[in-house]
This record gives C-alpha cells, sequence and structure tokens, in this order.
C-alpha cells in the first residue's frame, strides 16, 4: 500500500514539473538550446501555394541574371515547307492566306495534308555535339529548344502526341534529350520552349468552342506534356507561349507551378517566364518577356529578357530569306550591351533546316557574338546595372558594373580618340583601362563633369574588336 502511494506521489511530482516546464516555455524564460552547427540549422523550406501572390515572392534563381545571353531556337514540322515564317500552317488553313495557298499548289501535289510534312522532318544532319560545340563558341550560357510549337509535333517522344512526335515519325529520334545531354556535357543550361495551346487539336477546339469553360485539352494534353517535360529532362528553364487565348486559370497554370516550385526535381534551379495566361504577360510568372523584341527604354524593376531573332522575319527557317532580313552583326552586339546595361537578359534565335543543319549565315552572327564576348565579356555576364544606364551622346555609351568595377561600353569610337564620360565621380584611385588591351589608358577631368579618357591609338585591325569598346573603370564613385 505505501509503494502505491510513493509512485502516486512521484507520478504527481513529475506532472508538476511538466506544467512548469510548459509555463516557462511559453513565458520565455526558458529558451530551446541554440544550434552549435548552423549549416545543420536551416529553416524547412518555404511551400509556395497555387496562386500569384504566392508563386511571385519566389526569388528567382541566381544563374539566370548571372548568365545574361543565351541561344533560342525554333524547329519543328514547319521547318519543312520552311517559307514564310513558323506559322505556317496557321497562314495556310487557320487564315487561308492566299500567298500560302499558292506556294501549296506551285511545289506540292493536290490534297496535300500538313501531317505530310512530319515524314520530311529527317533531322539527318543533325549532329547534337556540333550544335553544342557551336552555342558554346557564341559564349552563351543558357540554351532554349522548342520542344513543341503551336502545330503540336514534339521532339521527344510524348506519351499523348502518338504519331506526331520526333520518335514516332521523321527523325525516328529524342531531338529533345540529344541535345539536352550535348548543351551540358558543356556546362550550358538547358531551356525547354513549349506552347500551351496547339491550334488545331481537336479537344482545343473543343474548349474554344465552350468558351475555355472546360479544360478537356489541358487536362489531355497540355499539363502531362509539362509534368513529363520536367519529369524527363530536369530543365533548368520553361519557355511557356501560346497563352494569349485564354486566362490562366483554364490552363491550370498557379497548380503546375506551385508543384514545380515545391516538389519538381528541378524546384531550386528552375526559372520560368511570364506567359502562363492571356492575364500574365509582364505580371506574373517569374522573370518577363512581356512581348517579343521587349525592349524597355529605362531600367525595370523586375528581371527581364529580350527574346529576338537573327531572321528579322520569322523564328523558324524559311527558305525565302534574304541577306537584307538578317540582323547586322553589329545590331545583335548593341542590342546585347543595351539589354544587359537596363538589367536583362538577351535570347538570340536560329532556325535550323529540316535535316538538322545551322546554316552559315547563323553560325557567323553567332561566332561574331563568341568572338565579342570573349574580350568584353567581363562587363556582360554576372553584371549588374550601374546607377546610370546610358549616356546619349555621340560615342552612345552604355554601363554595367561588378564589384567595384564600373564599365562604360562605348558603340562608336570618337573621331578625335577622346572619350568623354559625364556619369563616373573620380578619385584619388580612379584607373582606367580597356578590356583586351592590357595597360593602363590616360584620363583627365572633365572641365564640366566626369573624365576625358585618352584611347590608344592604333589602327583598326590592331582594336580589340571592331564595334563596342569597353572601358573598364575602379575607383570611381
Amino acid at each position: 500500500m505505501k509503494s502505491r502511494v510513493v509512485g502516486a506521489e512521484l507520478l504527481l511530482l513529475l506532472l508538476l514539473l511538466q506544467l512548469q516546464l510548459h509555463l516557462l516555455l511559453v513565458l520565455g524564460a526558458v529558451r530551446a538550446p541554440r544550434c552549435t552547427h548552423p549549416a545543420r540549422c536551416t529553416d524547412p523550406p518555404r511551400r509556395y501555394t497555387a496562386d500569384w501572390p504566392s508563386l511571385d515572392s519566389r526569388p528567382l534563381p541566381a544563374w539566370f541574371d548571372e548568365a545574361k545571353f543565351g541561344v533560342f531556337v525554333h524547329w519543328g514540322v514547319f521547318s519543312v515547307p520552311a517559307w514564310g515564317s513558323e506559322w505556317f500552317w496557321w497562314h495556310w488553313k487557320g487564315e487561308k492566306l492566299p500567298q500560302y495557298e499558292s506556294f501549296m499548289n506551285e511545289n506540292y501535289p493536290p490534297n496535300f495534308t500538313y501531317g505530310d510534312f512530319g515524314p520530311r522532318f529527317t533531322a539527318r544532319f543533325f549532329h547534337p555535339d556540333s550544335w553544342a560545340n557551336l552555342f558554346e563558341a557564341a559564349g552563351a550560357k543558357y540554351v532554349v529548344l522548342t520542344t513543341k510549337h503551336h502545330e503540336g509535333f514534339t521532339n521527344w517522344p510524348s506519351p499523348v502526341s502518338w504519331n506526331w512526335n520526333s520518335k514516332d515519325l521523321g527523325p525516328h529520334r529524342d531531338l529533345v534529350g540529344e541535345l539536352g545531354t550535348a548543351i551540358r556535357n558543356r556546362n550550358i543550361r538547358y531551356g525547354l520552349y513549349h506552347s500551351l495551346l496547339e491550334w488545331f487539336h481537336p479537344l482545343y477546339l473543343r474548349d474554344k468552342k465552350n468558351g475555355f469553360k472546360t479544360q478537356h485539352f489541358v487536362r489531355a494534353k497540355t499539363m502531362p506534356e509539362l509534368y513529363d517535360l520536367v519529369s524527363r529532362y530536369k530543365p533548368d528553364l520553361i519557355w511557356s507561349d501560346g497563352e494569349w487565348e485564354c486566362p490562366d486559370t483554364y490552363w491550370n497554370s498557379t497548380n503546375f507551378l506551385a508543384w514545380l516550385y515545391n516538389d519538381s526535381p528541378v524546384k531550386d534551379v528552375v526559372v520560368v517566364n511570364d506567359r502562363w495566361g492571356q492575364n500574365c504577360s509582364c505580371r506574373h510568372g517569374g522573370y518577363y518577356n512581356c512581348q517579343d523584341k521587349f525592349k524597355p527604354e529605362t531600367l525595370p524593376d523586375h528581371k527581364w529578357e529580350m527574346c529576338t531573332s537573327i531572321d528579322k522575319l520569322s523564328w523558324g527557317y524559311r527558305r525565302d530569306m534574304a541577306m537584307a532580313d538578317i540582323t547586322s552583326e553589329s545590331r545583335i552586339i548593341s542590342e546585347l550591351i543595351q539589354t544587359v546595361s537596363l538589367g536583362g537578359n538577351y535570347l538570340l534565335n536560329i532556325g535550323p533546316t529540316k535535316d538538322g543543319l545551322i546554316v552559315p549565315i547563323f553560325q557567323e552572327r553567332l561566332l561574331a557574338v563568341g568572338k565579342w564576348l570573349s574580350i568584353n565579356g567581363e562587363a556582360i555576364y554576372a553584371s549588374k546595372p550601374w546607377r546610370v544606364q546610358s549616356e546619349k551622346n555621340t560615342t552612345s555609351v552604355w554601363y554595367t558594373s561588378k564589384g567595384s568595377s564600373v564599365y562604360a561600353i562605348f558603340l562608336h569610337w570618337p573621331e578625335d580618340g577622346i572619350l568623354s564620360l559625364k556619369s563616373p565621380i573620380t578619385t584619388s584611385t580612379t584607373e582606367v583601362t580597356m578590356l583586351g588591351i592590357e595597360k593602363h589608358l590616360k584620363w583627365s577631368p572633365n572641365p564640366g563633369e566626369g573624365l576625358l579618357v585618352y584611347l590608344p591609338q592604333l589602327p583598326p585591325s590592331a582594336l580589340p574588336t571592331e564595334f563596342a569598346w569597353t572601358v573598364k573603370l575602379t575607383g570611381v564613385e
């Protein structure tokens, strides 16, 4: 009997001690022990909910802002007719434009359908290592390949695109997978372009007829393919497109992005753009595209990307391309500089042929960018916008910065060989050099403000580049 009483007393004492400890914790008198290993003391990962306020709050993975320059590749069945643009099917059968009707009548047999182009998309000369070598030589830090354009043909064995994919038809190869392996062997980031809509898919047309109140196409085609692409290829970037006819609620975009950010195999590194619904452009998503060839006049307050094409009139390859339609080397490099100065990335597009060849004029333009970046990349890669982005004068100066260094990139060589920079404030430690030339440059205070830089007196052939030269300033404010 006595032992039972003692046991009851002990139990009561333990309960009282637990109550006291609980009160102390609530009152803050007792604190949890401090972690002695900070590397192991991480907060649980944040969970994003399927709504724009939550999704838009996700920090953009740093690699994208540091990359600055990428190559876009538009390739698909549209590369077979290779005429007009990559919207060939829509112009022909959707809009029924007379010039497309005439083109077909003059070049293909009667009753030839768009589907008949499929077997002719051979990719016979597609060597992914050759492509990857070219993109590496171009200085690209990421490459974005079309996995599926608005025509619906997929460049990988999509499980929901039977007999309209590159494994079942045409090349009989997994083009997305092959290029991805070659790209990643060179430590280049790999992005996948994907169109949400398909012009003539029966389920999409059915949803459209229903005023997009039904989601037959989204559930059977769009979302299964997006999940498959992410799980299979683990892309660093998803370049969404084809969103403009419907709101994001039709596409189930927020549910997909919540999974992508929370549970996907690329949740910590993946980057997306802003084309997730007709209400999203320049408002929601990851970085902003806003519109094709978007070019702001002033520094935006959100990370953005300018996508543009070497062929001014088309994103896909076309046989009727003329030299007048090709963007010049100086224009491309100038756009790259301006884009980076304003905090953006520059994504430059090429369109391969149906055989998988990148025509020489596209190669030449890409290699010109690579040559320029091999000298001036220090002012581009991983740079940040400076407090002043540009000086609109006769030399057209654009600024970038990195750490304590400021880079002034000028597009026109001054006739007197003296570069006038009004924005930098010099100090007693100011030094000036030109990228690609080892010796320091002489400078003097500008009588008004800033400084005058005395450029090297060299023949044009001895200059580091043919156009757009970079002056590096240290010790300036």
